[in-house]
């Protein structure tokens, strides 16, 4: 009786629930209860302040969210607040003005880059969303002093967009055979039988690492064979498909899931991100890259996931290959709208698995784990 009382610890509580794992049905019982109580509140409360507060809240649990994004939000909601202390909201105003004149700094220098490579214009089919690819960014690690991290990430988000596109709209099989071929030789040789626009990424991609040289020189580690295997596996992924789609194949739902975790690209991505933050690297930290630990598959797997619930029929009308809604409808005949529910299961799932991981030793992969989900 005393927690629908309070409010805040209800929602507290509810906040806590998505933190739960496998078998933990007390605290589905705890998501259950405080969703139906919060509901409640908000149908006849007249405290508006809280109220926003509390309908904000389902629409994602907070770790979920990008952090920036929210942080905006509450601002705009604490200034409409009675009692708010007017010093503290400057402040937190000024401190949101000077994180975004640094993001406005990288996206600056991003763009230069972006145009400097030419593939913008060279390759007109291709996405050239460089403002988006840096927003992924800063999702995952927004604090000012990561620019670094943040800037070569956008390189890696553009390069993937780049090839993606080409797999999945312009390049011929034979092509992508070639292609898929000279990133794993990682040897600019190999590029001899490319076709123009070919060369061009690949080249763009084999000059981005310059990574590799600042930890070398900085940590005494060579990364190379680290970023060359993934890169190599999301280029055979996206082969996989280009190869389904050609056929025409539907794969059933643990097919597609079991290449399509690292095709969505966060295996790619964590995979740098780790070498970008400057912290010690760990030889456990290099074999869970190397083996893609379970931290990195869970959470591959929910942005793969979360992200066919959102775009799969976009992505469909294009020319790509059935993501999973569509293999999940194929292999049980099931309706769309109980595919969609059966990849819901799925995520939620997922997180009670990946929450196992919290205490995840190489904290940097743990750090970017939280952050970009």
């Amino acid at each position: 009786m005393y927690l629908c009382e309070d409010r805040k610890a209800t929602l507290s509580l509810y906040e806590a629930s998505f933190l739960s794992e496998e078998g933990e049905s007390i605290l589905q019982y705890a998501r259950d209860f405080t969703t139906t109580s919060l509901k409640k509140y908000v149908e006849q409360s007249k405290d508006q302040n809280l109220s926003m507060l509390i309908s904000h809240a389902p629409e994602l649990p907070f770790h979920w969210r990008m952090l920036r994004l929210e942080t905006r939000w509450f601002i705009d909601v604490y200034e409409r607040k009675q009692e708010m202390n007017l010093l503290l909201l400057e402040l937190a105003k000024l401190d949101f003005n000077s994180v975004q004149a640094t993001h406005q700094d990288d996206l600056k220098y991003m763009s230069r880059w972006w145009r400097n490579t030419g593939l913008g214009e060279k390759l007109d089919f291709a996405r050239d969303r460089i403002m988006e690819n840096y927003l992924w960014t800063i999702g995952v690690i927004f604090e000012p002093q990561f620019s670094n991290c943040r800037r070569m990430s956008t390189k890696v988000n553009a390069l993937i967009a780049t090839i993606d596109d080409i797999c999945d709209v312009y390049g011929t099989l034979d092509e992508l055979e070639l292609f898929t071929n000279a990133v794993q030789r990682w040897d600019v040789n190999a590029t001899e039988q490319l076709p123009d626009y070919m060369k061009l990424c690949f080249l763009c991609l084999h000059n981005s690492n310059e990574i590799a040289f600042d930890v070398l020189r900085e940590q005494g580690v060579h990364i190379i064979p680290y970023l060359k295997k993934a890169w190599a596996d999301i280029c055979k992924s996206y082969l996989l498909e280009a190869k389904w789609y050609h056929s025409g194949y539907t794969p059933s739902l643990q097919e597609y899931i079991d290449n399509a975790w690292i095709s969505i690209s966060a295996p790619v991505i964590l995979v740098h991100a780790y070498f970008l933050v400057k912290s010690p690297i760990t030889n456990d930290a290099l074999k869970c890259l190397e083996e893609y630990s379970n931290i990195i598959r869970c959470s591959s797997m929910i942005l793969r996931l979360a992200d066919d619930l959102g775009t799969s029929s976009d992505e469909l009308k294009r020319g790509d290959v059935p993501k999973s809604i569509q293999c999940y409808m194929h292999e049980t005949g099931a309706s769309e709208e109980k595919a969609r529910d059966h990849i819901r299961v799925l995520i939620s799932e997922t997180w009670n698995e990946m929450n196992k991981q919290k205490d995840c030793r190489f904290s940097i992969l743990g750090n970017f784990y939280w952050r970009s989900n």
